[in-house]
């Protein structure tokens, strides 16, 4: 995997150069700082990233809900690159066989994900610092230019992404034009939570979190590689992809037969995507994570198609979590299952399955845009 190398230095002159001179400067750290009651939010132009999330537990204990590195100029050169809380584009998640066509071209793109492509390759919009454009108490806001056959794909897209802050609710907009040509676009923002924020003595894992997905009744079938094979699943009741009867455990699961290769081969929990009904009334919450421990729920609302969830199976003991997590007398690491990534976007290698009926939703041109809106309102139990 292709990854930068900067010095501290590069990173924080690169950082500044990213940042228009009228707006207030970061702290220290390179973070930026927005707040509203009941919760505070961090980001840095890397990859237009979420580095804290800090809400209020069920006994007003402040808790750092995702994932993230206290050193702000680790985040573009980990070469583990997971893509902590940022925006992956121009096309998230898998593009089998690294190939589309479009408009009677085919296309092929870097394979960085065994035989398919990942989040549009190596130098997907992750890697690269985005431009800080407008910034309030409660409001930030970064754009970024992807250059034409950026990453292998036709056109150049500009793109833009305001988090914004409300009482106890994080809103993410995401933007995107293709000025020129006809081109690939899905966004997601890859957010990873742990609601326990690793200080639960009884585990440092994901699988005492409860998700519930009321409107989610299908999800997509996918092979040894995770990637979609077309076949469109409708789950039975208390069958491994269940959330939508009733609330479960993210672990309630575990002994099921299919549970040991169910995120694909050798990998065991989730990493697939489940795909919200046709009939989901608007503004309504499409997805509830909880934790009874810390008493906090995040529930989510969309304008995307469905959710990808990821349960961080491939996690290895070494990424670090910060400061503002863990338990004392606990090694300060994300453990394999320690963590839940909830990515809202539109259907995985949509532009390679026409029978889907996605191509508009994921194909865009000149005189068009791309919308993606989707907000997490926290409280208690």
């Amino acid at each position: 995997m292709r990854f930068q190398i900067l010095t501290l230095g590069a990173v924080a002159a690169v950082a500044t150069a990213a940042v228009t001179s009228k707006l207030p400067k970061p702290d220290k750290d390179g973070r930026y700082t927005i707040s509203a009651p009941g919760i505070t939010a961090k980001f840095i132009p890397y990859a237009a990233t979420l580095t804290n999330l800090f809400v209020k537990d069920k006994h007003g204990i402040e808790r750092d809900v995702v994932l993230g590195y206290d050193n702000t100029t680790f985040y573009p050169v980990d070469p583990g690159h997971p893509v902590y809380n940022a925006i992956p584009g121009r096309y998230a998640n898998r593009i089998g066989n690294g190939t589309f066509t479009l408009d009677g071209v085919t296309y092929h793109l870097e394979k960085n994900d065994g035989p398919n492509t990942l989040h549009s390759g190596t130098n997907n919009w992750s890697y690269h610092f985005w431009n800080l454009t407008a910034l309030t108490k409660n409001s930030i806001t970064f754009s970024y230019h992807d250059a034409a056959f950026a990453e292998g794909m036709p056109g150049r897209v500009d793109a833009s992404v305001t988090y914004t802050l409300t009482a106890n609710t994080w809103h993410i907009s995401m933007s995107a034009e293709s000025p020129d040509v006809r081109t690939p676009i899905m966004l997601t923002d890859h957010t990873y939570f742990n609601l326990d924020a690793f200080a639960n003595p009884a585990t440092d894992l994901i699988w005492n979190h409860t998700l519930h997905l009321p409107y989610s009744h299908r999800n997509l079938e996918a092979d040894s590689a995770a990637l979609p094979t077309g076949n469109i699943l409708e789950p039975e009741e208390n069958s491994t992809d269940d959330f939508y009867s009733a609330p479960h455990q993210l672990g309630f699961a575990s002994g099921n037969a299919d549970w040991v290769n169910h995120c694909g081969g050798g990998c065991h929990g989730y990493n697939g995507q489940f795909l919200f009904d046709d009939n989901v009334p608007k503004g309504a919450v499409v997805a509830e994570l909880s934790s009874a421990w810390t008493g906090i729920k995040a529930q989510l609302r969309t304008n995307q198609a469905g959710l990808v969830i990821y349960t961080c199976n491939w996690s290895d003991g070494t990424a670090p979590i910060k400061s503002t997590q863990g338990l004392k007398g606990r090694k300060a690491v994300v453990n394999g299952d320690g963590c839940v990534a909830i990515e809202a976007q539109d259907w995985v290698d949509g532009i390679n399955h026409p029978e889907w009926n996605r191509l508009d939703k994921q194909i865009f041109g000149p005189g068009q845009e791309y919308k993606w809106e989707s907000s997490w309102t926290f409280g208690t139990l």
